[in-house]
C-alpha cells in the first residue's frame, strides 16, 4: 500500500510555503501526484432590523481579494512544487475539499482556524470526507518520521487509522502503539500483542506501551513528546449533533494540538 495521490490545502490566510515544501517531500517520497487545492468564500448576507449587515458592494471587493489571494497561492504552488495539478473553489474550504478528497490517498492540511470561509474544519473534514488528513504541525517544512506513535484502541476507527498510515509507519524509523488503560487486563495485552504481529506481517517492528490511567488528551500528547514521536496516529470519534461534531476528548486535544503533526481517520 502506497499513497499515489496526494491533496495538500493551502490557506488563504497562511504563508503557504511551509505546507508545500512538505507536501513536496511526500509525494517524492511515495511517488505520488500531488494536486494543490485552496478554496474561501465570503460570507452570506445578513438581514437584521437595521437592514443586510453585509452589502453586496463589499462581497464584491471581498470576492475580488479572494480571486487574487487563490491566484497567489496557485503560483506558489507551481513555482514551488513539482507538481501542475491544481484546484481552487470559491466555497467553504470544508466542504470543497470534501469534493476533492474522493481523487486522492491522503488529505494534508495545516490546523483549521474559526473562520469556516477561509479555513477548514479540520473535525469535520477528518469525519465527513472518508479519507486520512494529515494535519501538519505548525510551520512545519518536514515529516520527519523518525518516530511515530500509533494511539491505539480496539476501535473500528483505531483500526482504519493504522491501515491508513501503513504507508508512513514503513518508513518510520521507530513506531510505538500506545493504550491508555485504567486497568491493566489479559485482554489490552492480547489486543496490542495482535496490532504488533499486524504491523510485523507489513514490515514493521513495533514497540507496545500502557500508559496507565483514564483516555485523556494532553496525556497522550505528553506522551508523545516523551518518547519524540514526530507523528501521532489516532482514529477520530466523534457524531453529527445538529450539523456540529462533538468529539470525545482525545479526539478534541488531538485537533487543537499544533507541535505534533497527527493523521487522524475514521
Amino acid at each position: 500500500m502506497s499513497y499515489k495521490t496526494i491533496i495538500v490545502n493551502l490557506a488563504v490566510d497562511s504563508d503557504p510555503m511551509p505546507i508545500i515544501k512538505l507536501a513536496t517531500e511526500l509525494a517524492q517520497g511515495f511517488d505520488a501526484r500531488l494536486i494543490g487545492f485552496a478554496a474561501a468564500d465570503v460570507p452570506p448576507l445578513v438581514a437584521t432590523d437595521k437592514g443586510m449587515v453585509y452589502e453586496g458592494e463589499i462581497m464584491q471587493v471581498d470576492r475580488r481579494e479572494i480571486a487574487e489571494r487563490l491566484a497567489e497561492l496557485h503560483d506558489s504552488f507551481e513555482k514551488a512544487s513539482l507538481s501542475s495539478l491544481w484546484t481552487q473553489y470559491f466555497c467553504g474550504p470544508t466542504r470543497a475539499l470534501g469534493l476533492v478528497a474522493r481523487s486522492a490517498d491522503l488529505i494534508l492540511t495545516a490546523n483549521g482556524g474559526e473562520d469556516v470561509y477561509r479555513a477548514v474544519d479540520i473535525g469535520s473534514l477528518v469525519l465527513g470526507t472518508g479519507r486520512p488528513v494529515l494535519v501538519a504541525a505548525g510551520n512545519a517544512e518536514h515529516l520527519l518520521g523518525g518516530t511515530v506513535l500509533v494511539a491505539w484502541k480496539d476501535s473500528r476507527e483505531a483500526r482504519r487509522a493504522l491501515a491508513d498510515a501503513l504507508p508512513l509507519l514503513t518508513k518510520a524509523k521507530k513506531v510505538v502503539v500506545a493504550t491508555m488503560e485504567a486497568r491493566l487486563g489479559t485482554d489490552v495485552r492480547d489486543s496490542l500483542a495482535d496490532v504488533a504481529v499486524f504491523l510485523e506481517q507489513h514490515g514493521i517492528m513495533a514497540r507496545t506501551e500502557v500508559i496507565m490511567g483514564e483516555a485523556d488528551g494532553d496525556r497522550l500528547v505528553a506522551f508523545a513528546r516523551s518518547i519524540h514521536a514526530d507523528l501521532i496516529v489516532s482514529g477520530a470519534y466523534g457524531h453529527s449533533r445538529l450539523r456540529e461534531w462533538a468529539f470525545g476528548g482525545v479526539t478534541r486535544s488531538l485537533i487543537g494540538e499544533s507541535g505534533i503533526s497527527r493523521l487522524l481517520s475514521n
